[in-house]
């Protein structure tokens, strides 16, 4: 994942694409204009160009990214972060981590000790199922 910096330029980015794409738009659905001297001739047989759905389609296209920019602008770090805050930050989150290291050792310990237990067990099962296996025939019951 990106960091909040390249995810800002991405969305700029993207904004310019769509401003750069209205003006295509605006530019491909305009009706033409005389200038002096010149004649030009508009093609009956074009079909209309349905401008009003594109300036709808842009216009929320465009908005939703200026909010995306926004959002992100809000979630960088603000002017009143500075080094002694951020440093001071850093060292409660390097607490946090050192005890929930510490926690997560003492889980270890016991799911060792669990282990062995079990071991043990599996261990006292075997040994008795060979004892049993090889110390005294089978009897056969006589049938009545």
């Amino acid at each position: 994942m990106a960091d909040r910096l390249t995810q800002l330029q991405d969305a700029v980015n993207s904004l310019a694409d769509q401003f750069c794409n209205v003006i295509g738009v605006l530019q491909q659905c305009a009706p033409p204009a005389s200038f002096s001297n010149i004649q030009t001739a508009i093609n009956k047989d074009q079909p209309s160009n349905p401008t009003e759905e594109y300036a709808q389609l842009f216009s929320a296209l465009i908005a939703r990214t200026a909010k995306d920019v926004d959002v992100l602008i809000d979630s960088l770090p603000s002017e009143e972060s500075t080094a002694a805050l951020q440093a001071a930050s850093l060292r409660q989150l390097e607490e946090e981590n050192h005890e929930a290291a510490s926690r997560l050792e003492e889980v270890v310990y016991r799911g060792d000790m669990l282990l062995e237990k079990i071991q043990s067990a599996l261990a006292d099962i075997a040994q008795s199922q060979l004892r049993t296996r090889s110390g005294a025939p089978s009897q056969q019951v006589p049938e009545s």
